[in-house]
């Protein structure tokens, strides 16, 4: 993960309403390109910058609903791809959520996302289970079971198994 080194942050906000969907994130037409030129073209109908103006770390702050729509894991990685840290939304698609786990993206349920404001800068304190803003108030998110986050650190699911796959054979 791009921001390994600095997990906590801080971050900047991009602030999106509720109901993106994974056709904003991934649009259809670019799907028979490679994720990372799938990438360039990610929220560009919704925020044509952000792309090329997102940077290593930066988070996204949404409205309910985040990633509905088709079951297009792109979706989720073009935001890994963008080295994106993480979602924060009240809600987030089923099939998304899981999508974005195993591909390393971490998303945090936070019931008062929308307090968190475009260009702010926030930190993530995951042992607390919170969103800290530059004011220093803390909005709970809901808990992740470590299992999800050993998951996000690993990179994604693959990188996980394998890297299990490596201690098992370590220690036989």
């Amino acid at each position: 993960m791009t921001t390994a080194a600095n997990p906590g942050g801080p971050h900047r906000v991009w602030r999106l309403g509720a109901d993106i969907d994974t056709d904003q994130l991934a649009p259809g037409t670019y799907m028979k390109l490679s994720l990372p030129e799938i990438a360039t073209h990610c929220l560009e109908g919704l925020r044509p910058e952000f792309a090329g103006q997102v940077q290593p770390g930066d988070v996204i702050v949404a409205g309910a609903n985040f990633g509905i729509g088709s079951s297009r894991e792109q979706a989720a990685g073009a935001l890994v791809q963008l080295g994106l840290r993480a979602v924060i939304a009240p809600s987030y698609s089923g099939l998304y959520f899981r999508n974005a786990f195993n591909l390393g993206l971490l998303l945090l349920t936070c019931p008062e996302a929308e307090k968190i404001q475009e260009g702010e800068s926030i930190t993530l304190d995951l042992p607390g289970q919170a969103v800290v803003r530059a004011s220093g108030e803390r909005l709970a998110v809901d808990p992740i079971p470590g299992f999800l986050l050993d998951m996000v650190e690993a990179g994604g699911l693959l990188p996980q198994l394998k890297r299990r796959m490596q201690q098992q054979k370590a220690t036989a």
